[in-house]
């Protein structure tokens, strides 16, 4: 029996119980841990649906495009972790999926408003938009009344317009409105030359952050509704994901067993490797922030069940060698070789179709498309690097292993 052998696969054993260990924690962490989505964590579904404009004009895809891009900022700004939106350009609405959200009113108000910034003179005119902002920011009254304001930073352009209005109507009041609601209206003390300026008067710093969301991520180009708005309770969520964990895990379970006693001890490496297969699944979610849904999970559960269908067609193809005389080392060897067309054609297929489902599909179908692609390509690195190292370790261990270890007898 070779020591050293025997020596490797200790250690690899031990190895992957302590990446087990040390990866339940940051992959389980509720905050930095897999991300889950809507129907998991629970939050709020939105249709927001474009408004024809005043002038008739029709809306055109790239307004479509422009206020997704606005949405998915002020949704950023607002603290919502991978949130999916999708455009549907016949029906011209946005389709959002906030996972988390606390206070679904509030994003709402926040999402839809068109918030088009303008600057009045004291005669009504508008003098300067918010196309000249470049920053907005909430912050605390450094004044004795206390209170919070919005800082507002302009552009070059701005900060010449804003300065030029300021020298002009000195002693005067300036309105500053957001979609015409009058936010403030103070009166100008001084020449403002340095593109810096505040709005007064907010009672909460929640009030002054929402404004100053609103502001800096700049004006929808299309009035927008909501159509649609449904809530998923948290608790709902975790159900959900408790029953989908409990369903794997007694599949998982329901695996092994069957590898077990069909496949003997090329099962028990089955069953190590898909412990090893699972790791690399789940810490590439991680890395890439993949959003984990109901979807998402029975794409992951079925990935597994393919990584065990590479191994079957493998170890019965090593069974036909060693049954055919050879000795289980050349088996093993021969029975990769043989198996590895195979099972190639049969993953390359099934990667085809969820790459398919990916491209042409939208929302949960990405996320089972997303989950079974991933599994697919862990199942066949797992397949080829690990289960064959772990199988030649095994076989040469000893040259005399009697063969009823790998579920065939001589002469069967």
């Amino acid at each position: 029996m070779r020591r050293g052998n025997i020596i490797k696969l200790v250690t690899l054993v031990l190895l992957v119980a302590a990446a087990v260990a040390l990866s339940i924690k940051p992959l389980a962490d509720p905050t930095k841990g897999i991300p889950l989505g809507l129907d998991l964590r629970g939050g709020v579904h939105l249709v927001l649906q474009a408004e024809p404009n005043k002038n008739g004009t029709p809306i055109s895809n790239d307004d479509m495009d422009k206020a997704k891009a606005i949405i998915s900022k002020r949704v950023n700004d607002l603290g919502v972790s991978e949130p999916i939106i999708q455009t549907d350009y016949t029906k011209k609405r946005l389709v959002l999926d906030l996972a988390g959200v606390s206070d679904p009113d509030q994003a709402v108000n926040v999402l839809k408003t068109t918030a088009q910034l303008t600057f009045k003179d004291p005669t009504g005119n508008v003098v300067l938009q918010g196309a000249e902002l470049k920053d907005a920011k909430a912050g605390q009254d450094p004044s004795a009344t206390g209170g919070y304001v919005v800082n507002l930073t302009f552009s070059a352009d701005g900060t010449k317009k804003f300065s030029d209005l300021t020298t002009k109507y000195i002693g005067q009041r300036i309105g500053i409105y957001l979609d015409d609601k009058l936010l403030t209206n103070p009166t100008v003390n001084v020449p403002i030359t340095n593109g810096q300026a505040e709005i007064t008067g907010y009672s909460s710093l929640e009030a002054a952050a929402n404004d100053a969301v609103l502001m800096r991520s700049g004006s929808l180009p299309v009035s927008m509704t909501i159509s649609e708005k449904h809530q998923v309770g948290a608790s709902l969520g975790i159900d959900s994901l408790h029953k989908s964990i409990q369903a794997g895990i007694y599949g998982l379970i329901f695996i092994f067993l069957f590898m077990l006693a069909f496949y003997r001890l090329p099962g028990v490496v089955a069953d190590f490797s898909l412990i090893v297969y699972g790791l690399i699944v789940l810490w590439i979610f991680w890395m890439f922030r993949v959003v984990l849904t109901l979807p998402g999970i029975a794409g992951f559960i079925l990935s597994i069940g393919m990584a065990v269908d590479f191994n079957i067609i493998i170890y019965e193809r090593v069974k036909e060698e060693v049954r055919a005389g050879k000795s289980l080392r050349a088996g093993v060897e021969s029975g990769f070789s043989r198996a590895f067309i195979t099972v190639i054609d049969a993953h390359v297929t099934t990667l085809i179709a969820a790459l398919t489902l990916y491209y042409f599909g939208s929302g949960t179908i990405k996320g089972f498309a997303l989950t079974l692609g991933v599994g697919i390509v862990a199942s066949l690195f797992t397949a080829i690097t690990f289960t064959r190292l772990v199988l030649r370790l095994i076989v040469g261990m000893s040259a005399k292993m009697n063969t009823a270890w790998f579920g065939v007898r001589r002469g069967v």
